[in-house]
């Protein structure tokens, strides 16, 4: 189904209010912008994840209606929803480590081309700690960040869904990816020391 940005922003307005009704109203005219975002999420995490994009989409979606947040447009919706889906994924592997008790960090690698992948649980939440203290200090590099590299949008969809300029959304990326690179690394659990 397909609206117009006022729509969606009447519905987000009225859910603020406390109308109950907005919510279900919302959810088919913002699903397949949330179902593009949990697939680009999905398709990094691990092959043998046991949460699906469905799954993902419907537990971003019922922390979102219950956010107190003084929503402005469809745009910022979809902008914090990405945030909540790699809440959700980061809850995921913390809750799945503890499970597992296993140890070490590995570092991930964050190129142009997004040829990256979370294999690891641990990695998971090692790239959501840099993440949470870039945003402290550059949030809108950090929101580049979760957009491009989480949430999958090419720099053209993160230009028109921040409101800046393609070449702006570019010099955040580069800047934050070494600023992350460097965090992970102080991050990083040294290998033991073995004596021969």
């Amino acid at each position: 189904m397909d609206a117009g940005p006022g729509q969606v922003t009447q519905l987000l307005k009225a859910m603020q209010a406390g109308d109950s009704r907005a919510a279900d109203d919302l959810l088919p005219l913002v699903y397949a912008e949330l179902h593009r975002l949990a697939k680009a999420y999905m398709r990094r995490e691990r092959p043998e994840h046991t949460l699906q994009a469905t799954a993902l989409i419907n537990e971003a979606y019922l922390r979102l209606v219950r956010e107190d947040a003084d929503w402005n447009n469809r745009a910022h919706f979809i902008g914090v929803a990405a945030n909540v889906m790699r809440r959700v994924l980061v809850d995921h592997a913390r809750a799945h480590k503890a499970e597992r008790r296993a140890g070490g960090l590995k570092r991930v690698e964050m190129s142009d081309d997004l040829s990256i992948s979370i294999e690891q649980l641990d990695e998971v939440a090692l790239v959501d700690d840099a993440l949470t203290k870039l945003a402290k200090v550059k949030p809108r590099q950090a929101e580049v960040v979760e957009l491009r590299y989480f949430g999958g949008l090419s720099v053209e969809q993160i230009g028109d869904l921040l409101g800046i300029a393609p070449r702006s959304v570019k010099h955040d990326w580069s800047l934050a990816r070494i600023w992350l690179f460097r965090e992970m690394r102080r991050g990083e659990k040294p290998p033991g020391n073995k004596k021969k």
